[in-house]
C-alpha cells in the first residue's frame, strides 16, 4: 500500500511539472501562466527560430516539456539552444522579458517585428 501511495504521489508531482500547450485568451495565445506569446517577423523558415543570443534573452522561447505532445496546428520544434519550443503553424512563439504579469502585452509591435501571437 505504501509503495502504491508513493508511486501515485510521484506521478502527481511529475504531472504538475509539465508545461502546458499554449491556449487562447481574449483572442491571443498565452502560456500556462497566462503570459502573452509573440511571433517574430524574422522567423521565415517554418520550424526554425531566428532568435538567439541577446534576442533570446529579451524574447525567451515558449518552451515545451519533453513530455508535451503537439496537437492540431501546434508543434514542438528545436529552439535556438537545442531545447524544445512551441510553434503555431510552424512559427515559433516567444515570451517577452518585460512582460511581468499575466495579461501584459508590452512586446506587441516592438520594432515592428514582434507581434502578439493569435489564432
Amino acid at each position: 500500500m505504501r509503495k502504491t501511495m508513493l508511486l501515485l504521489a510521484l506521478l502527481a508531482i511529475q504531472q504538475s511539472a509539465f508545461a502546458e500547450m499554449p491556449k487562447t485568451v481574449d483572442g491571443r495565445f498565452v502560456d500556462e501562466n497566462g503570459m502573452t506569446l509573440y511571433t517574430f517577423d524574422k522567423d521565415t523558415t517554418p520550424g526554425k527560430s531566428a532568435c538567439s543570443g541577446g534576442c533570446a534573452t529579451a524574447w525567451p522561447a515558449a518552451m515545451a516539456d519533453s513530455y508535451d505532445k503537439p496537437s492540431g496546428d501546434w508543434t514542438v520544434i528545436p529552439s535556438a539552444d537545442g531545447k524544445k519550443q512551441w510553434a503555431y503553424k510552424g512559427k515559433p512563439v516567444y515570451r517577452f522579458a518585460k512582460d511581468t504579469k499575466a495579461g501584459d502585452m508590452n512586446g506587441d509591435g516592438f520594432k515592428d517585428m514582434w507581434h502578439t501571437a493569435k489564432p
